[in-house]
């Protein structure tokens, strides 16, 4: 690519990294080891079918 090219890269992707910083108020909010945890039980929880099941 030579220097006088602009891939448009970083311009591009600029409003979506706005569109995403953007909180909104009525959004639902789920703190990240809710999230963590809520897929360790999930884990565990097919082990255990997956035992039962034999």
């Amino acid at each position: 690519m030579s220097s006088g090219q602009n891939s448009g890269g970083l311009m591009s992707s600029a409003g979506l990294v706005r569109y995403f910083d953007a909180e909104d108020r009525n959004a639902i909010r789920i703190d990240p080891k809710t999230v963590v945890a809520f897929g360790v039980l999930f884990g565990v929880l097919i082990m255990v079918l997956n035992v039962l099941a034999i």
